[in-house]
């Protein structure tokens, strides 16, 4: 009898033999990943999480949160993983691979939420010397 048939997983053929056959990656929400996006020499490699599973009856899909950062910040993005998503492909990930990166992501977004506090303060403080020192001229327009 033969054990042996192909199946397609997002456009990848695989000869399977099935008496053999192990599942390689098990995904559930909340899982790292890897997300590897692009081609060629503008591939970028993202961490991520998978925020959850969509089954629709026609496609099937992995929502996915990508963590982009940049020397201005970091951004959440969110990626819909299926069978007709292109030039994207994902990976599971151990949680030492992504230590550094969570301590550097958070570093990022306390950087941002300091930022913007310094901003709100600055403009409080603009607000607050305007009241005081044209405060004279509106009451006498009254």
């Amino acid at each position: 009898m033969d054990n042996k048939r192909i199946i397609e997983i997002n456009g990848i053929k695989l000869e399977v033999d099935l008496s053999t056959a192990k599942r390689i990656d098990e995904f559930k929400v909340g899982d790292n990943v890897k997300v590897l996006r692009g081609s060629g020499t503008s591939c970028e490699i993202h961490a991520g999480v998978i925020v959850q599973f969509v089954n629709f009856k026609e496609l099937p899909t992995i929502q996915i949160a990508i963590f982009k950062q940049d020397y201005w910040g970091t951004k959440i993005e969110f990626i819909n993983f299926n069978s007709k998503t292109d030039g994207i492909e994902i990976m599971s990930c151990s949680e030492h691979e992504l230590r550094l990166e969570k301590f550097s992501v958070l570093d990022k977004f306390n950087l941002e939420i300091q930022k913007k506090q310094d901003e709100a303060a600055e403009l409080i403080a603009k607000r607050d010397w305007f009241e005081k020192y044209f405060a004279k001229y509106f009451e006498k327009q009254v």
